[in-house]
């Protein structure tokens, strides 16, 4: 029991150390990539940018204001476990944008907006997966969510969009089209760390004749385990084996090439999957 206890809390510190250097990830993609160009790229510090930019407002103060909205918004609206969730990264996030020097480190500013992004999705990334939130803007998707089943991506994307166009007002429509592009890059980035850092490919498998040496070329050639299933046809409505394959991406051609030396007419069927877990491929 004890050395259980002990696992857990070290996976607890190290989920913890994680969002911490998530948040300070994107602190710094703000305040030296972002603000230093005034490129308002959505959500709330988005807005702390524009606030800066027109009333000379700390970042670090609007967004704490802006956070703590939020936060009310979702004891009111939500719940208590989505409440705990966005907390730490409520308090933690302004903070780190007060501790975090404002620097021009890169002059370009597209250069400087699409680095920036990069490391905003990285950190964003980063929480997400440690099951925490940064607060902010990703409250109200939620809200309107429960309450209206309108799909969180879609709600957050107008809003985002919102904060994306006060730029047009503040700085320019040449900023405009930075936050429009900061946003693609960030969503694309954080798409492909949730989903494309284990990425493996599942391949489906069914030969009339041919079927147990495919299978067995598949264990000795490239040394990968399948999983047999019992199907039936659709239009012959005859029982047969499928087989079930899970392989890196860079197999796929020589799997390929090892099913149709064996069957050229074998039905393969394959798709991208974001993780495996455990087994053996």
């Amino acid at each position: 029991m004890m050395m259980i206890s002990k696992k857990k809390y070290f996976k607890k510190s190290l989920r913890i150390l994680g969002v911490l250097i998530g948040l300070e990830l994107i602190a710094v993609s703000v305040a030296m990539f972002f603000d230093p160009h005034k490129i308002a790229a959505g959500g709330a510090t988005g807005i702390a940018i524009l606030v800066k930019e027109v009333w000379q407002v700390p970042l670090s103060s609007t967004l704490l204001v802006v956070n703590v909205l939020m936060w009310i918004l979702t004891m009111i609206f939500l719940d208590k476990v989505a409440a705990a969730k966005i907390t730490f990264g409520s308090i933690i996030l302004p903070l780190f944008l007060a501790l975090t020097p404002n620097l021009m480190i890169i002059k370009n500013p597209l250069l400087s907006d699409i680095i920036g992004s990069i490391v905003f999705g990285v950190g964003l990334s980063i929480i997400y997966r440690s099951g925490y939130s940064s607060g902010g803007t990703t409250v109200p998707p939620m809200i309107l969510n429960k309450y209206f089943r309108i799909r969180n991506a879609n709600s957050l994307f107008v809003i985002d969009g919102i904060v994306c166009l006060g730029n047009i007002f503040v700085s320019g429509f040449e900023n405009f089209f930075l936050s429009i592009l900061s946003v693609g890059i960030s969503t694309i980035v954080m798409n492909y760390i949730q989903t494309g850092l284990d990425k493996k490919l599942v391949v489906y498998v069914m030969s009339e004749d041919h079927q147990e040496a495919i299978q067995q070329s598949l264990e000795e050639k490239l040394a990968v385990g399948s999983t047999v299933f019992d199907v039936r046809g659709g239009h012959s409505n005859k029982q047969k084996e499928m087989l079930m394959i899970v392989t890196d991406t860079q197999n796929y051609a020589t799997l390929l090439d090892l099913i149709f030396d064996l069957d050229r007419e074998a039905f393969v069927l394959a798709d991208s999957v974001a993780e495996v877990h455990n087994g053996s491929f």
